[in-house]
């Protein structure tokens, strides 16, 4: 499968190990993929077993969560904080509610977070957290309950300078301010220790927006110096109604983009001349979903309730923005097809590897997540230096800054998979690059 016997070697015992958490070894084959290309030349990776080390967390917390619902019931779900790798800076990364949360994805969101960390050039290592506890569907105050319940455990493993949380499916602002209140009367310290807080104490201004602003810089830097080109009447295509998505399309349409198609958990709308993004903003801050109540106002609009046949209307950009594993091979080929050159993911590993491999071999320029949406933790830790320093920037220097950092971490990319001989193969010089500072700092460190 791969040219190194000791990654043929290495990558046999994560599918034996780990044979019940598929997530993580299709992270881990991604990951591999490139790592094909530096093992031989860096035989320090093996010597010191670097790569061993780095497959496996350094931690992982799991607990009970007991909380009562509206009707008086005690209810149970389970909880994780997966801090992997602490090589570069304290963990960092978000918490996510939903019934599909389990340790595979948790591990993989983990993983594909130390690089993601590593490549915006901030001091912070790789964790993720979360818990099989879905919020839709549920009152503010089970909501706040199940918050407070969930840090009640967390509290004692995290701290500004230990493991730093946030936001990501599932996890707002809402649920944010419940886990901060309840960890800041715990441990009895008013400190940085969770970022998406609100503006009143101690978020930033700009973080919101962050990953899917950050996404379209990525992208207009792509267009830029793959295609000297820029967003201007492009048709881009967003799957995902969550804060990515939806400031995704409003950043797309801001920079001359044509939004032709957006999707969400009943399906998608399409509508060649482009969608009206304003209104689409205001219904998703609104309902959190836009399809159905987007018919009322453009009946004209396409509505398809299969979100997945989306990746079969004809565009030039697809940024799928929703969920782990969304376009599989067939997708890939319905988007070549459809006149698709840039697949940009702005959720995490939305694009199976199978369907990565297929984008490289077939001329559509594909950037992976932990390059492409790293936006999101940029500003977060651009808000953990902010509570550090006791400031608040403007959201002009937060958004001059997260624009500066998406930028680096493309010239980043693209300067590694040059220097490989695969210009274009942005998730090749992703991998390579954020692996290089852990791994710099993992020699230097010893082993530990």
């Amino acid at each position: 499968m791969y040219q190194s016997s000791y990654l043929n070697r290495l990558f046999e015992d994560v599918k034996k190990k780990y044979s019940f958490e598929p997530e993580f070894i299709s992270a881990v084959e991604e990951f591999f993929d490139s790592m094909d290309y530096l093992v031989d030349q860096e035989p320090k990776i093996e010597k010191y077993a670097i790569l061993e080390r780095i497959l496996i967390p350094e931690r992982v917390i799991s607990f009970r969560v007991a909380w009562v619902d509206d009707k008086g019931k005690v209810q149970v779900n389970k909880g994780w904080r997966v801090q992997f790798n602490s090589a570069i800076g304290p963990y960092k990364g978000g918490i996510r509610f939903d019934a599909s949360v389990n340790l595979s994805i948790l591990k993989f969101l983990a993983f594909e977070q130390t690089f993601k960390n590593s490549l915006t050039g901030l001091p912070l290592g790789g964790g993720k957290g979360g818990a099989d506890f879905s919020p839709r569907g549920r009152s503010d105050e089970e909501i706040m309950r199940f918050c407070q319940a969930y840090v009640s455990e967390l509290f004692r493993h995290i701290g500004p300078d230990t493991d730093v949380p946030a936001g990501d499916f599932g996890v707002g602002a809402r649920e944010i301010g419940y886990m901060y209140g309840m960890y800041k009367k715990l441990s009895n310290d008013f400190v940085g220790t969770f970022t998406g807080k609100g503006i009143s104490y101690g978020g930033s201004l700009g973080r919101k927006e962050a990953t899917g602003y950050g996404l379209l810089y990525f992208v207009a830097e792509m267009l830029k110096v793959f295609r000297n080109d820029s967003l201007k009447d492009k048709r881009v295509i967003i799957s995902g109604s969550g804060k990515v998505g939806k400031h995704a399309a409003v950043k797309a349409a801001a920079l001359g983009a044509k939004v032709v198609a957006m999707s969400d958990i009943n399906g998608f709308v399409y509508d060649p001349k482009g969608l009206d993004i304003p209104l689409v903003d205001r219904l998703s801050e609104e309902k959190g979903e836009y399809s159905l109540e987007y018919l009322k106002h453009y009946p004209n609009a396409k509505f398809v309730n299969n979100p997945k046949e989306m990746w079969g209307m004809p565009c030039d950009i697809a940024l799928p923005c929703a969920t782990q594993n969304e376009i599989d091979i067939e997708d890939a080929k319905k988007l070549k097809a459809g006149g698709c050159y840039m697949l940009v993911e702005g959720a995490n590993m939305p694009t199976t590897v199978e369907a990565i491999r297929y984008c490289n071999e077939n001329g559509i320029l594909f950037a992976p997540g932990k390059a492409s949406n790293a936006g999101g933790v940029a500003v977060s830790g651009l808000e953990m230096s902010q509570n550090a320093m006791h400031l608040s920037w403007t959201y002009q220097e937060v958004d001059q800054k997260l624009e500066q950092i998406m930028k680096d971490i493309f010239r980043k990319c693209h300067e590694t998979a040059t220097k490989y001989g695969k210009p274009t193969n942005l998730a090749l010089g992703a991998n390579i690059a954020g692996f290089i500072k852990v791994y710099d700092a993992m020699l230097q460190e010893g082993v530990i």
